[in-house]
């Protein structure tokens, strides 16, 4: 009942952050436009800067997500959670107050030094609090569920944007983020402290036995600090299913990167889009991602397994992004096709947690999604320049969607990857692995 509490408080934190980050969504290409090329619906240098925040928050969350995955299986994930909570709300306090030329450059500096610590870790410690709460049967249910709660917020900040005017819509994200960290510290209760005792019971691990490539005076201080590379890769090496986890993860993000570059500067240059429609469109996914994870997933999880559904996923995804490229007159029709699209991150990370012991839940989480950051470096580097070049006056042939279909490539090749993976009994009810490495 507890542990039913606690997970409760934190689908609530989650749902408030959710919301007060989603509900500015649908207004910043319009407000980016506004401030970089007034009156136009082509901008390149709205799209090369977007890139570019793009790639440097990836720059940053490739190193902070391990670490921060690290030190909340030593430090709680409550203490950790308050940082990042924290420092995303000063960017929307920014355009809350103006956003003319000068604060928008203002918030875009802060915006992409706070998105080297915030971007993706509410989510990483979130996975990590639901897996410390949870039995490995439940699992995928549950992370599917923690999505539901996000799409549930995406919907309820869309439909909130679609409604509020631009300086009110920053202005409620501030105070609602405000909010969040308050329902936060006040009610949720940590779950890694409390189960310290039990995970000093554990012996031997898998990694101990597997990865021989690292010096044996090294087993108490793997993973503590700045996980280096080497960690990474010993971690990796643990368990092939996680590799392929991790594999699956690189293409979608490089893939998931490449759209959220491109497809609003596309939608603008297409279709005259502005807030609104954008908030529509974003308004149809939602709903239908959130009914697909608080209903259908928990249903189909335990029935067919997270590999098949991750497979579904991809599928759909590569289908739909095809679809946008090259089809001028279906971007509602398309994105109700969310209802499995959204199958594809819970499921990637249940089959991750599974393959770590209860005490690395942190440091699996923050492994994925610190490879998902080194994908958000290159995708925006490959995909910005392609987008700029293919919707000017100026591309080599008439193709606005040609990123479009290139990102659809990308997502083919998670799709034919996650095939590979094979479910196989998970190791963390039997077996904790504390990352520690021998020489052979």
């Amino acid at each position: 009942m507890e542990k039913l509490t606690g997970l409760n408080h934190l689908f609530v934190t989650v749902f408030l952050f959710s919301y007060a980050t989603f509900m500015v969504i649908p207004a910043i290409t319009d407000v980016t436009m506004s401030a970089l090329c007034p009156g136009k619906d082509e901008c390149s240098l709205a799209i090369y800067l977007t890139g570019f925040h793009q790639a440097i928050t990836g720059l940053g969350t490739l190193v902070m997500m391990p670490l921060i995955g690290n030190l909340s299986d030593e430090y709680g994930r409550k203490a950790l959670l308050t940082l990042p909570m924290t420092l995303s709300i000063f960017p929307l306090v920014i355009l809350g107050y103006s956003r003319t030329t000068n604060f928008f450059y203002s918030y875009y500096v802060l915006k992409t030094l706070t998105g080297m610590v915030c971007e993706g870790s509410i989510n990483c410690l979130a996975l990590a609090y639901v897996a410390d709460n949870t039995s490995e049967s439940q699992r995928g249910s549950a992370f599917g569920i923690l999505s539901g709660v996000g799409s549930a917020a995406f919907v309820c900040g869309t439909l909130t944007a679609r409604l509020l005017s631009t300086p009110s819509t920053f202005q409620a994200a501030a105070g609602i983020a405000v909010l969040s960290i308050v329902y936060m510290k006040t009610f949720l209760t940590d779950s890694v402290r409390d189960e310290e005792a039990s995970m000093r019971t554990f012996s031997k691990t898998r990694s101990e036995i597997i990865c021989s490539d690292c010096d044996s005076s090294k087993r108490e201080q793997v993973f503590k600090g700045i996980p280096s590379v080497e960690d990474v890769i010993c971690l990796l090496k643990s368990s092939l299913t996680f590799s392929q986890a991790a594999t699956v993860a690189f293409f979608n993000s490089l893939g998931e990167g490449g759209l959220h570059a491109s497809l609003m500067y596309y939608l603008k240059a297409q279709f005259h889009f502005n807030k609104d429609q954008f908030a529509e469109l974003m308004l149809i996914a939602g709903v239908a991602g959130t009914i697909s994870q608080l209903l259908l997933m928990p249903i189909l999880a335990p029935v067919i397994g997270e590999e098949k559904l991750l497979s579904i996923g991809l599928f759909v995804s590569c289908t739909n992004v095809s679809t946008f490229s090259i089809l001028l007159l279906v971007p509602y029709v398309v994105s109700i096709f969310s209802v499995l699209v959204v199958f594809t991150p819970p499921c990637i990370r249940s089959i991750a947690s599974k393959q770590v012991g209860p005490n690395e839940q942190g440091k699996a989480q923050g492994c994925i999604s610190g490879i998902c950051s080194f994908a958000n470096i290159i995708s925006p580097l490959a995909f910005t320049p392609l987008t700029a070049l293919f919707l000017s006056e100026g591309a080599p042939f008439h193709f606005p969607g040609f990123s479009l279909m290139c990102i659809g490539f990308v997502s083919m090749i998670a799709f034919i990857q996650s095939i590979m993976i094979r479910a196989i009994p998970p190791i963390s009810s039997h077996k904790v692995s504390h990352s520690s490495c021998v020489h052979a």
